[in-house]
């Protein structure tokens, strides 16, 4: 992956990448009924309004029929009113519980052979947190798996996540591209190939305008992270400019709002295929931007608002640069992350994202920093209109699936949201982005059964949609655990997300004593690469 990234930023012919085996054909999951009902449940219905509840939520085929109010908290419920069951119907008693929309992860890689991460561990661990759609920025294992995946998913041949499937740009291509026309021609194909949208790192300006010209013709979506070896002449102005639907992570931003140089304070020896100089440097870039209120700040902030432009910031996947321990620590890992990923995430030299060849407090510091300046204008675009999504971009940097996401959204909190706006923003917000709002994104008739079930209250404490739950004083003075998604229903089909989970920890368990370790190894400590 880490050469298709580089490929792709340096304009070179992108190589072929050996994809990983597709998922296997669905065998787990209920449904879909002719009607079911979720019973007596509080909804989030990802609008932004408030909680509300006890409803009933009738569900015909994959589709939410009808939401209907039965009561007055902690009143009983007159059986009168609430809707009939239907001879052959299903319902479940979820008094109690609270329901939310299924989560959209606007920046979620499929896993990757460089990673070792198959697709069926990815599926059960985004579907176990409750994320029903998954925008794969790139298709990484090559756009005509991709897309067999996205018509698989649609058939729910498979347990996965719905995918809606970019192409890097140029992806496909033997050799790089010389003529606008060829940008263009590169867009038509891959429309043809069932690609909905393009993520691209940069490119000869003339030739990427060219390629966002086509895409809008041809009704599709685009992503953009703007790289360093480009975004001199790109910029997210210049690619927001040319109709970018999202602009990925940061990059690209603290470069449009330079006011007192044009391009970064790279330092004399800075070689950006030095992965650990790239993001030292990075984690020093929004200093160097116009500070909120300035002209500058101001001019920028409004155009892009006025262009519609999207923000998916991926908080999480940066995280470890502030607090490596916190990320390497992260509880999930013994459980859920297989060791071909934590052999990804230790300091490696050509592993993308692997970086920390020596990072230390100067380099934390510097980017808690650099946090603070990036979630002050996310949230300040968030308060005046601009749409931010959640994305993860999980299976780098010591992020496990799924959990990442999660974390993402207690990053939006962080950042200054209210949790109904986190919410909506991992929701209708990204169903927006995608130009699926009118099937997805919220809880509300007409649209696809795509809901989120807990017996926890989510607004109320984000940490209890990881997993692995939320720990919990109780009333005998011992700590339990609370939480976790319940059920994760996708098109109509009700999934038990723990039974999901517990199958994501046999497969981490049975690589596990393949390689006869009962822990993952610490980066430098005795057993570290041993196994490999």
């Amino acid at each position: 992956m880490k050469r298709l990234l580089l490929a792709a930023a340096l304009a070179l012919a992108l190589p072929v990448q050996a994809a990983i085996p597709p998922a296997p054909d669905r065998r787990e999951g209920d449904g879909p009924y002719p009607q079911l009902i979720l019973r007596g449940v509080t909804l989030i219905n990802g609008t932004g309004a408030p909680a509300y509840g006890p409803v009933d939520i009738v569900i015909e085929g994959n589709r939410i029929a009808e939401v209907r109010s039965v009561g007055s908290p902690g009143a009983p419920i007159d059986p009168a009113r609430r809707p009939k069951l239907a001879e052959g119907g299903h319902e479940i008693d979820l008094s109690g519980h609270y329901v939310m929309p299924g989560i959209v992860d606007m920046h979620g890689h499929i896993g990757g052979r460089d990673q070792g991460t198959p697709a069926e561990y990815v599926y059960k661990l985004w579907l176990g947190h409750g994320i029903t759609s998954v925008r794969d920025p790139g298709c990484g294992n090559g756009i005509d798996w991709c897309v067999s995946e996205m018509r698989r998913s649609e058939r729910n041949q498979i347990t996965a996540p719905r995918i809606f499937p970019y192409a890097f740009f140029g992806q496909g291509r033997a050799r790089p591209m010389l003529r606008p026309e060829e940008a263009r021609e590169w867009v038509r194909d891959m429309k043809r190939r069932g690609a909905l949208g393009m993520k691209c790192f940069g490119y000869r300006p003339d030739i990427l305008e060219a390629a966002f010209d086509e895409l809008r013709k041809q009704g599709m979506g685009s992503a953009c992270h703007h790289a360093q070896l480009d975004v001199s002449r790109v910029n997210v102005l210049t690619t927001a400019r040319w109709g970018l639907t999202t602009m990925e992570h940061w990059y690209g931003l603290p470069e449009a709002l330079f006011d007192r140089q044009t391009v970064q304070d790279y330092p004399a020896d800075y070689n950006y295929m030095n992965e650990q100089h790239r993001f030292h440097q990075a984690g020093r870039l929004w200093a160097q931007a116009a500070e909120k209120g300035s002209d500058k700040y101001e001019a920028v902030i409004k155009e892009l608002l006025a262009l519609d432009l999207t923000i998916d910031p991926t908080f999480n996947i940066y995280q470890a640069t502030r607090d490596l321990m916190r990320a390497r620590r992260a509880e999930w890992h013994d459980d859920y992350t297989l060791p071909a990923l934590w052999d990804f995430f230790r300091p490696n030299r050509d592993s993308h994202g692997s970086f920390f060849f020596d990072w230390g407090s100067e380099e934390e510091t510097a980017w808690k920093d650099n946090y603070r300046r990036w979630m002050a204008f996310v949230n300040d675009y968030k308060n005046r209109g601009g749409r931010v999504t959640v994305g993860s971009d999980s299976g780098y940097i010591y992020k496990t699936y799924g959990f990442g996401t999660i974390e993402e959204m207690e990053l939006l909190r962080e950042a200054g949201f209210h949790p109904l706006e986190v919410l909506r923003a991992a929701t209708l917000n990204g169903a927006q982005a995608l130009g699926a709002a009118d099937r997805i994104g919220s809880i509300e008739p007409g649209k696809l059964a795509d809901l989120v079930i807990l017996d926890e209250n989510p607004l109320a404490n984000l940490k209890v949609l990881y997993g692995t739950g939320h720990i919990r004083l109780g009333q005998d003075g011992q700590p339990t655990r609370v939480g976790g998604v319940k059920y994760t229903v996708k098109d109509g089909i009700v999934y038990d997300a723990r039974e999901l989970l517990a199958d994501v920890r046999r497969m981490v368990a049975e690589e596990k004593a393949k390689r006869g370790i009962a822990t993952l190894p610490q980066p430098g400590t005795a057993g570290d690469g041993a196994e490999r």
